[in-house]
Order: C-alpha cells, then sequence, then structure tokens
C-alpha cells in the first residue's frame, strides 16, 4: 500500500534561501515533486547528489521515529534535515505513524542504547534483590516482574547482545523486528553493512513487506542489487530536476554489469589513486 502519495515544496520555501545549506544542493534548489506511485521507491545519485538530504528531509517532515540514539527532532546532525522538512508539503493517501527512518551510521547508536538498556534494567534487578531480601519470593517476584519482562522481550527481539552478531547480521535482525505492517520506512543507504547475499533477504523483506503486508519504502542507495527489485520507482538524483528512470538506464547498473563481465578490462587503466574507471 502507498501511504504518502507525494512530497512537494512549499511555495517560495526553497528558491528564496539558495544560500543557505540544504537549499544550496542543486537536487533540493529544483525540486519540483516526487510522486511515490509504487510501494517501494529507490532514490539513486553519485556521493552528494543530495538523494540521502531530501531522504532525511522527508523524515523530519513526515514525524517519523529515528533507529539511533537520538530522535530526528534532537539529533543536532539533522539540524539541515528538519529544515527542509518545513519547507515540505506531504501528500498523503492514508497517514501512518507506524515506520522508522535508518541512517545506516545510526545503527551502531541503537545498539549502544540497547546496551545501555539492558545494563540500566540488568542493575535494577540486582537492585530489587538486595531491597527485598528479607521479603518473599513472591514479593521479590511482583517487583522484579516489570523489569524481567522488559529484558525477556529486548531479548526476544533482539538476542541478547546485537554486538555479539556481525553488523549485518545486526542490521537483519533489527529490520526482521521492527518491520511492522502498515508502516512507512525511509532506509539511507541500509546496503553498507550488509553483504550482498544479505541484500538479497533484505530485497525478500521488503517485497513481501511492501506486496502482502501494507507497508512502504523509501530507500537512498548505491547498490545495483536493491534497485533491482521488480515494480520499484527509481528516481535519479544525478539531472535537475530529480526525474524518474529505469533501471536498465543507471549507470550504478551499467558499470557494475561491464566491471562483473571483464574485471581486468577496467583494472589495467588503475595506474593509481584518482583515475577514473573507465573500460578500454
Amino acid at each position: 500500500m502507498i501511504h504518502l502519495r507525494s512530497v512537494s515544496p512549499k511555495p517560495g520555501s526553497i528558491r528564496g534561501d539558495v544560500e543557505r545549506f540544504p537549499f544550496t544542493v542543486p537536487a533540493v534548489r529544483s525540486l519540483e515533486s516526487l510522486t511515490f506511485s509504487a510501494p517501494v521507491t529507490f532514490f539513486v545519485g553519485e556521493n552528494g547528489s543530495g538523494k540521502s538530504t531530501v531522504l532525511e528531509g522527508i523524515a523530519a517532515a513526515a514525524g517519523l521515529p529515528a533507529v539511533g540514539s537520538t530522535d530526528v527532532r534532537d539529533d543536532a546532525t539533522l539540524a539541515a534535515a528538519r529544515l527542509l522538512g518545513s519547507a515540505f508539503r506531504l501528500g498523503w493517501e492514508k497517514r501512518t505513524h507506524r515506520g522508522f527512518f535508518l541512517r545506516a551510521e545510526d545503527f551502531f547508536g541503537f545498539t549502544k542504547s540497547l546496551a545501555r538498556l539492558r545494563a540500566e534494567l540488568n542493575e535494577r534487578l540486582r537492585e530489587i534483590e538486595l531491597e527485598y531480601a528479607d521479603r518473599s519470593a513472591y514479593a521479590r517476584g511482583l517487583a522484579a516482574g516489570p523489569v524481567a519482562a522488559s529484558l525477556g522481550d529486548m531479548t526476544a527481539r533482539y538476542g541478547v547482545d546485537l554486538d555479539a552478531s556481525s553488523h549485518g547480521q545486526s542490521f537483519l535482525k533489527l529490520f526482521q523486528n521492527r518491520f511492522v505492517p502498515g508502516g512507512l520506512y525511509l532506509l539511507d543507504e541500509p546496503e553498507a553493512p550488509l553483504s550482498p547475499v544479505s541484500q538479497l533477504a533484505l530485497i525478500a523483506m521488503m517485497d513481501e513487506m511492501s506486496n502482502q503486508l501494507d507497508a512502504q519504502f523509501i530507500v537512498a542507495t548505491h547498490s545495483p542489487l536493491l534497485l533491482a527489485l521488480p515494480n520499484a520507482t527509481i528516481y535519479s538524483f544525478d539531472q535537475q530536476p530529480v526525474r524518474e528512470v529505469a533501471y536498465d538506464e543507471l549507470e550504478h547498473v551499467s558499470i557494475t554489469r561491464e566491471f562483473l563481465n571483464n574485471p581486468a578490462r577496467y583494472l589495467r587503466h588503475l595506474t593509481g589513486a584518482g583515475q577514473t574507471l573507465t573500460p578500454a
């Protein structure tokens, strides 16, 4: 299902402030309207093209919770996103408060928050044991029940310690436990910690959630694997204004395909740092 139908700038909100980031970004300055006609939409473009900036602005405008140690409303690194979000008008098909916004780099903050909360809950259990040392086991159980339940729920969701898994495994575990029906999910380069096999697993999750469980995804990515998800809309940020493109038109795809077909043809031209990757 499509929850967020469109994003467009409020009249005069972007072109009137071209000296201030993020309005200095060409893709932002030229933005007209983005329409989301499929349950999965990808933003693609070179580094610095503005795809992540626009995604962050949408997250701020939508008021989605962030997966990280700090929420979008309070994160100092997202001050520009909040500024951009205030300039956006969102068109909803069906407003949802389910879902989340995730930048790959924020996952470390999330695991640290979980570890800190687990330590606090364990410490509280120890305090209860001391406070109720001269009380019955029944009384101690009543006092400790809510804390133990919170610990049990955390363990059921994420295991004993997310840090004990590889980064990629932990990332997938997060998705498996936080994807819920009817949610809107804004993901910024989720492929960063994922192996090709794990990227395929993420594709399967996104496909199931979007086709069977009324979820919508907007994803900024460089991954030709993720971009291949059937029936997804792809917006390229390498042209202004941003435009919809087909999978086979993408330079990300053509370069990857040509390189894998004949890597030596590319590599023999690499004589040092900064050389352009061009085939013979």
